[in-house]
């Protein structure tokens, strides 16, 4: 039997496992493949691209952080950005005694997503921009950690892609095998 390798679009309110505290929030629901695990996870509150395979060596080359392995987010944060505040993102922040390794960070207009649900708070007197971060590693919640402390915090984060894989068409809570 050949090696799976699947693309989920993982929806915001679902964790990146199988088990959880309530099964209806787990990658359980979405009926895929047997023995498939998450190629690293995206927290319960941020959605997009989750790759699944049961090809360990695959898995490890995508999640070692020395594979300086590419991946694309698209955050909505709350306010308008300078200049001077995306250059100290890009070139790393102290964030809980660690500092976040060089990322690309640009404002982007607005991605065309699918609505989340549920949906961002909206606030008429407070601007949204777009960003899309390319980071090299992946530390927990780093991103919201990253913007908070350039004093934009993160509404919605979607992650695009992961190396040359992305979301594509897919909408939230759907998934496609893709080859390699």
């Amino acid at each position: 039997m050949g090696k799976k390798y699947i693309a989920l679009y993982k929806p915001y309110g679902f964790v990146s496992q199988f088990t959880g505290d309530k099964p209806e929030e787990t990658l359980s629901h979405f009926d895929l493949p047997p023995h498939v695990y998450a190629v690293g996870r995206l927290d319960k509150d941020s959605e997009g691209l989750l790759l699944l395979t049961d090809d360990g060596p695959f898995k490890h080359r995508l999640s070692n952080p020395d594979s300086k392995c590419p991946k694309v987010y698209l955050a909505q944060v709350e306010g308008l950005p300078n200049k001077e505040a995306l250059q100290k993102m890009e070139k790393g922040l102290l964030i809980k005694n660690y500092k976040t390794k060089p990322c690309k960070v640009k404002i982007i207009s607005e991605p065309n997503l699918p609505p989340r649900n549920p949906p961002i708070r909206f606030r008429k007197t407070v601007p949204t921009t777009w960003l899309q971060i390319t980071l090299f590693e992946g530390k927990n919640r780093q991103i919201r950690r990253m913007t908070a402390a350039i004093g934009y915090p993160t509404l919605r984060l979607v992650r695009h892609s992961i190396d040359s894989y992305s979301l594509g068409e897919l909408n939230p809570g759907e998934w496609k095998e893709i080859k390699l």
